[in-house]
């Protein structure tokens, strides 16, 4: 290799992408549906934001942390997406060593902080139905901010290390990696030295940030189940169950793919293929994304009323200007 692709300090000057290996055959025609999936993301969440924020009656805690994790799919998305179909349609995967760090940072900050943000979805639910009277003062705009803060903070401290803990491996000039986005596990390998460290660390900040959150959210959910089936009336028990289930349904979309790729890439090593492996930590920068929007904009009646009268206005307005 020749010495422009090595730093002075043994750090590689540059990383090459190589998409998902054993299926470079297919690379033009699976970027097909990503970058449907990722429209229809980007045009999902936008929507979203938009309703949200235009309408005061949304502006409630719940409604609030919706647009928070809009934003946050919004910001995983289009941090590795667009790299990705570049990878795949014009095998363009060459990166700056610095630019996958940066992307590799992005990438699991982001995705600490939407567990952070469903966490305080789900503490959102458990107030509204275990304590309805006190959900307004407990839940105020000031509560709400500084949970966003603690959460970004959160992200960015478990998350930084890994920067560092990248920085100090000798690389001996290997700079190939078989993926379509730079992930903490995916650089530590290709090092010539013990990434010991790097697993052990890796293993601490996912069970005491996703996996600490989804302990706590299984906990919230169990109060809340409680509560609901002690309410008198059927219909208000099947409204509480349908306002949870839209979040119980994003939980499910969000953690499921998450945890089924870091087990794989650390304990599965040698029994999942390495395309079936990539192939799914692809998704799940992408499914989350997708769903999201689509399960609370279909089962959330408040959200599909006003996004269906902003679309008409639009409609209608279009059609005043062409007459």
């Amino acid at each position: 290799m020749s010495t422009s692709n090595v730093s002075d300090d043994s750090l590689p000057a540059t990383l090459l992408l190589t998409g998902i290996p054993g299926l470079e055959w297919a690379h033009i025609w699976i970027a097909i549906p990503f970058c449907a999936m990722y429209l229809v993301a980007l045009a999902g969440n936008a929507a979203l934001i938009l309703v949200i924020a235009m309408d005061s009656v949304l502006h409630a805690p719940m409604y609030l942390f919706l647009c928070l994790l809009s934003v946050s799919d919004l910001a995983l998305s289009s941090t590795t997406v667009p790299k990705m179909l570049a990878i795949l349609w014009l095998q363009a995967g060459e990166i700056s060593f610095g630019g996958c760090l940066a992307q590799m940072f992005c990438v699991h900050s982001i995705y600490a902080l939407e567990s952070s943000i469903l966490l305080a979805m789900a503490f959102d639910r458990y107030v509204a139905i275990c304590n309805p009277l006190r959900y307004t003062v407990i839940l105020n705009h000031t509560v709400i901010g500084k949970i966003g803060l603690v959460g970004i903070f959160r992200s960015v401290a478990v998350v930084s290390p890994f920067i560092f803990l990248l920085r100090r491996l000798p690389y001996c000039q290997h700079h190939v990696m078989a993926h379509t986005y730079c992930e903490h596990m995916g650089i530590a390998r290709l090092a010539c030295a013990n990434i010991t460290v790097n697993i052990i660390y890796g293993l601490t900040v996912a069970l005491l940030a996703m996996g600490l959150d989804s302990i706590l959210i299984t906990i919230s959910y169990s109060f809340i189940l409680r509560a609901v089936f002690r309410l008198p009336s059927r219909d208000a028990q099947l409204k509480a169950l349908s306002t949870c289930g839209s979040h119980f349904a994003v939980i499910l979309v969000f953690y499921i793919p998450a945890f089924f790729s870091f087990l794989t890439h650390r304990f599965g090593q040698h029994r999942v293929p390495k395309h079936v492996h990539i192939f799914l930590a692809n998704l799940y920068v992408l499914v989350p994304p997708v769903l999201n929007p689509v399960i609370y904009g279909a089962r959330t009646k408040e959200i599909r009323s006003r996004l269906l009268r902003l679309l008409r206005i639009k409609i209608a307005t279009g059609i005043l200007s062409r007459g």
